[in-house]
Parts: C-alpha cells; structure tokens; sequence
C-alpha cells in the first residue's frame, strides 16, 4: 500500500492547507471530511502563515542584497588600516621616529608585526586603537602626521565598515528573528495538516475500493507515495480481477 507523505516544505505546507480550505469551502457542513471547526482554524491561520514566511523571505533578501556592500567596505577598511601600521613601521625603520611611538597605536613596542585583522572584530579593535593612536601621537605632538594613507583615509573607511558592519548586524537579527518566527508557525502548520489529514482518512474509512479513496483523500491534498513496484503490482492485480469476472 503507498504511504502518506506530509508536507517538508513551507510552500508544500502552503499547499496543502489551501487546497484543504478550497475542497471544504466547496462542501456543505454536512458533507466536510473535517469537522467545521478545522476549517475555521484553517481560515484564521494560513493568512498569518503567508505573512511569516513573506516577511522571513523579504528579511532574508535584505541581508543578502546588502553582504556584498558590507564585504567591500571591510575589504577597504582592512587595507587602509593594514597599510597605515605598514608605513607607521617604515618610519620607525628608516629612523623618523622612535620604536615607543607604537605604544600610541596599542601596538609593542619591539615589534614590526601587522596585527591580525582577519574578523570584523579584529578589524573593529585595531581600527579604533590605530585612529585614536594618530590622534593622541599628534595632540602630543610627537612627529609629524603619516601619509599614504592619511589617517583622514583610514577613519572614512574605518567609520563606512563600522557603519556598515551596525546595518549587517541588524538584518541578521532581524533574518534570524523572522526565521525563528515562521519555524513556531511551521510547527503549527505540521499540526494543523496532520490533524485534517487524520480526519479526512477516518471520513473515508469505509470505502472500500482503495484507489477511490485515494483519489477522495487527495482531493483535500493528502499526498501518497507508492513504494517501488507498487504501482506495476497494483495493474497487475486489477487485470488478474478483471480476467476473472470475465470468466464468469
């Protein structure tokens, strides 16, 4: 015999309680294969579904349209503030000025090496610690500025990766909140469905010709899956049935 197949994705469960709502609506109370109050819960609950699962979709679409954006500021931001500590380096290698100047910047003192800047908040860290590291060397006037790139370079691209970073965070929030969302609902809907199918199933229990109960079973959207062979074994039998009255 095939076996029931639920639905396993959000427009499959979709589906399924549309065509659940559409077969009932075409019925009268009294000839519904599921109690009146199903159908009502139906009603009240595929709309806010849809809802979810737009508004998870629109919430996803947001983040991604924008990950590209946010990748080339932090591309940029990370070359700027790499290349900054590269020429801070130079300096102190040609002589302009002294070792203890990286002590502005959090960086050691007996040091020459580029921090890592590989994740956003390396980035974050060292971009903040190198910004307001020129600044407090200057204040203090302790040399002169560094060029190429100019810390005014460095804090345009740090603040649009910074910026960027805020707004990249917020549509994965906001992604996963509505993701979590529609996953309540689904859990819902699986109940819903299940709840239908079983009574759909239990109206039709007493027809006895199999493939019409099916097809009576399908017309509310029940979904059935015939095992390998089954359906070749199935016309087999109902040719042997048919070569049998045939001889009588």
């Amino acid at each position: 015999m095939p076996y029931r197949r639920l639905p396993n994705t959000d427009a499959a469960r979709v589906r399924a309680l549309k065509c659940a709502l559409k077969k009932g609506q075409c019925m009268g109370m009294d000839n519904i294969a599921y109690p009146f109050a199903l159908k009502q819960k139906i009603e009240f609950f595929l709309p806010k579904f849809e809802v979810a699962i737009q508004t998870s979709k629109l919430a996803k679409e947001k983040q991604f349209d924008n990950s590209p954006k946010f990748s080339e500021h932090a591309k940029k931001a990370r070359l700027y503030v790499s290349h900054f500590i590269q020429v801070l380096n130079f300096c102190i290698a040609r002589g302009e000025m002294k070792p203890a100047i990286r002590s502005y910047y959090g960086l050691e003192e007996k040091s020459s090496k580029v921090p890592p800047l590989l994740t956003e908040q390396d980035l974050l860290f060292w971009g903040e610690k190198i910004i307001k590291g020129e600044q407090d060397r200057l204040s203090h006037r302790d040399g002169n500025p560094i060029y190429c790139p100019s810390i005014a370079l460095v804090k345009v691209n740090y603040e649009n990766f910074k910026e960027n970073y805020t707004r990249q965070k917020q549509f994965q929030t906001n992604s996963a909140r509505e993701s979590n969302n529609v996953a309540q609902f689904r859990k819902d809907a699986d109940s819903l469905i299940l709840e239908i199918w079983n009574a759909v199933e239990k109206y039709f229990l007493n027809v006895k010709d199999e493939e019409e109960k099916r097809y009576m079973c399908e017309e509310y959207g029940l979904i059935y899956v015939f095992r390998r062979g089954e359906k070749e074994k199935i016309r087999q039998r109902k040719e042997t049935e048919s070569i049998t009255l045939r001889l009588f």
